[in-house]
């Protein structure tokens, strides 16, 4: 007759290994199955722009038709401390995976661009703020009274 014993600590430790075991197949069936169907993914490069054409491309990879010539070219400096409408704007950056906060008290250069084909009856514009060959912010905007600003990508579409 062949007799065999367990110890309390080894029938807890077999206990952990099937309830671990159990947790990972639950864990495992649990998780969807994200690669049911193609995903288009296009990356915008904010970085090398260093001329006139860069800009236009990028702003072109949203979608947008500029004039080619931007409207106005301005040194601005990013403030030191922000007061609540840079806050608001530094959020329209921040939605857009840009952070306005890293660039305090850095010059920068603002590229103003007339947007043609946005589908709004009235003037658009698309501002580029560039530091050191990098798009590090920027928007989207009307012109109007009762107008809008948003980031890159297009609410309409």
């Amino acid at each position: 007759m062949f007799v065999y014993t367990l110890k309390a600590s080894t029938i807890k430790f077999f206990g952990v290994v099937l309830l671990s075991v159990v947790v990972l197949i639950a864990l495992v069936a649990a998780i969807p199955d994200y690669n049911t169907g193609e995903v288009a993914a296009v990356a915008i490069n904010y970085d090398d722009i260093k001329t006139n054409e860069n800009r236009v491309e990028f702003l072109e990879s949203f979608g947008y038709t500029i004039k080619t010539e931007p409207s106005e070219v301005v040194e601005v400096v990013i403030p030191d401390e922000f007061n609540s409408i840079y806050e608001t704007y530094n959020n329209i950056q921040k939605s857009q995976g840009l952070n306005l906060k890293k660039y305090q008290g850095k010059k920068i250069t603002r590229y103003t661009y007339e947007v043609e084909n946005y589908g709004y009856d009235g003037r658009v514009l698309a501002n580029l703020l560039i530091y050191k060959n990098k798009v590090i912010g920027g928007d989207v905007c009307s012109l109007d009274g009762e107008g809008f600003i948003h980031g890159f990508e297009n609410p309409q579409k």
